[in-house]
């Protein structure tokens, strides 16, 4: 099975409460947002979005200038029905993040849960070398991804896990990094999932 077969799979056969990176408010994403002092017309991109309450958190927050990525067309289809209307307000794109080429750059690029799913080094060199092109000027990447104290694998899939030396060896190059926290995810199934959460400003 395909990476993306894997995935429309899982939006096909799972409600959104039945995957461990569900939360009903995305706090930590949001509060590290927020220390940004961003404009509400940024360009924010929420890459390997899914079901994340992200974008309707920032639509209420006023950000006009949001793109959504996800690998899965099923995925894609389930958040512009729960969004309904405010779905026009939104840029939707299916691909693998691997395969993402962009045609203009973010003022915010984030991302949590999807980055740890890159686990061949030349795969999180090709991430890195995607994010380096679509982040602007002064622009910032945020990620959260398992650290070293969280799981092995998720959604039956190797992961890679980080702390926050890998991770800024990872994006060096290109980005500074501003800050890092771990914290504690509590599954629907009410197991623990340590993060990462870093952000960065480019170079």
């Amino acid at each position: 099975m395909s990476r993306k077969e894997h995935w429309e799979n899982v939006f096909a056969t799972k409600q959104e409460t039945e995957v461990s990176w569900y939360q009903p408010s995305p706090k930590t994403s949001l509060d590290f947002i927020s220390k940004l002092n961003i404009p509400k017309d940024a360009k924010i991109i929420d890459v390997g979005g899914g079901d994340s309450y992200l974008v309707d958190a920032l639509l209420e927050r006023g950000f006009s200038n949001i793109t959504l990525l996800d690998i899965s067309a099923q995925a894609i289809e389930r958040i512009k029905h729960r969004l309904g209307v405010k779905a026009k307000n939104v840029t939707f794109i299916v691909s693998d993040i691997l395969d993402f080429n962009p045609s203009s750059t973010y003022d915010l690029w984030h991302d949590r849960a999807s980055f740890h799913f890159q686990t061949e080094e030349q795969q999180i060199q090709k991430y890195a070398d995607i994010v380096a092109k679509a982040v602007g000027a002064n622009g910032h990447m945020i990620i959260g991804t398992f650290s070293e104290n969280g799981p092995k694998k998720c959604s039956g899939l190797d992961i890679t896990q980080y702390s926050e030396a890998s991770m800024d060896a990872v994006f060096e190059t290109n980005f500074e990094l501003l800050n890092s926290i771990t914290e504690d995810h509590t599954t629907p199934f009410n197991t623990i999932q340590n993060f990462i959460f870093c952000s960065f400003k480019k170079k």
